[in-house]
């Protein structure tokens, strides 16, 4: 009788296991996420991003817009503040904006100003205009009729050019900016890389290939900035008379903080999570040889 039971035990004991529910397999096996983790943080508590991206026409402006915004995409609670240095906004970019806002995002403010042809010239300072109106537009959006301006949520400014190259890792640490936050850029100022030197948890210099008796001798690329340190001091721009090319960051900086006050990401500095990688120049050569398409097909 016990051996009847036995062998009938065994028979059943398979079609029992495969009869359990997929999600009681896949918990046995120790794939859910660990208990012990803090749940991610919900992404409208998340501090938001301003991105200001100074643009201009070229024929990889659209190629190069497009590569950010696939980035951008990746990034939760990011507005990307679109400027043009043009008279008035142009085709081109109205429509990619308007397709990013009915794409999915990412939130998109697209602005446009010119910059005057007198400082179009050789070793002038580039996209002053462009940065200024984005600090402008992000002033005026927290603007209140008394008091001083206070956003609603914490929020961090950063100056993504659109010939650079991004790792979402990047916007994490920058998240987290309680005034000025500093990084490495690499592929810059004729290295590998460019970086502020950090001894115990503080900036103390910088390693650079130019100038590095600047006061903040870093890249655009390589800072950002709390939400509430703009708001606070309403007059610092980027400034025309007076800076030098390659000292705008520098200008910039000194009006809103001091290398004693920055705050070293990126493991104190030692990793790279921004490349100025810049888009080689076209060559367009044979486009004035062969006869004209007869479709008009945006680049």
């Amino acid at each position: 009788m016990k051996s009847l039971l036995l062998s009938r035990f065994l028979v059943l004991l398979p079609w029992v296991l495969l009869g359990r529910p997929s999600g009681e397999r896949l918990l046995s096996c120790g794939s859910g996420r660990n208990s012990s983790q803090p749940p991610p943080e919900p992404e409208e508590l998340l501090p938001i991003i301003y991105a200001i991206t100074p643009t201009y026409s070229r024929p990889v402006q659209k190629a190069e817009l497009t590569r950010l915004a696939n980035t951008f995409r990746q990034v939760a609670r990011l507005h990307w503040i679109l400027v043009e240095d043009s008279a008035g906004v142009t085709e081109l970019v109205s429509r990619f904006a308007a397709g990013l806002n009915r794409g999915g995002g990412p939130p998109c403010t697209h602005l446009h100003v010119l910059t005057p042809r007198r400082y179009k010239r050789p070793g002038q300072p580039r996209a002053t205009e462009q940065r200024n109106a984005g600090l402008a537009w992000i002033r005026q959006r927290y603007q209140h009729a008394k008091g001083p301006p206070t956003p609603p949520t914490p929020g961090v400014l950063f100056f993504a050019d659109d010939d650079n190259t991004y790792s979402l890792e990047l916007f994490q640490e920058m998240r987290t900016t309680r005034k000025v936050s500093v990084w490495p850029v690499g592929l810059v100022g004729g290295r590998r890389y460019e970086r502020p030197v950090v001894e115990k948890g503080k900036v103390v210099g910088w390693y650079t290939g130019w100038r590095a008796g600047r006061p903040f001798a870093i890249d655009m690329a390589g800072f950002a900035v709390s939400l509430q340190v703009i708001l606070s001091n309403p007059k610092a721009v980027f400034r025309r008379h007076g800076s030098q090319p390659g000292m705008q960051e520098s200008d910039f900086l000194r009006q809103i903080t001091t290398m004693e006050e920055l705050e070293p990401k990126a493991s104190n500095c030692t990793k790279v999570l921004v490349w100025h990688t810049r888009t080689e120049k076209v060559n367009l050569a044979n486009e004035p040889k062969y006869h004209t398409d007869s479709v008009r097909i945006e680049v």
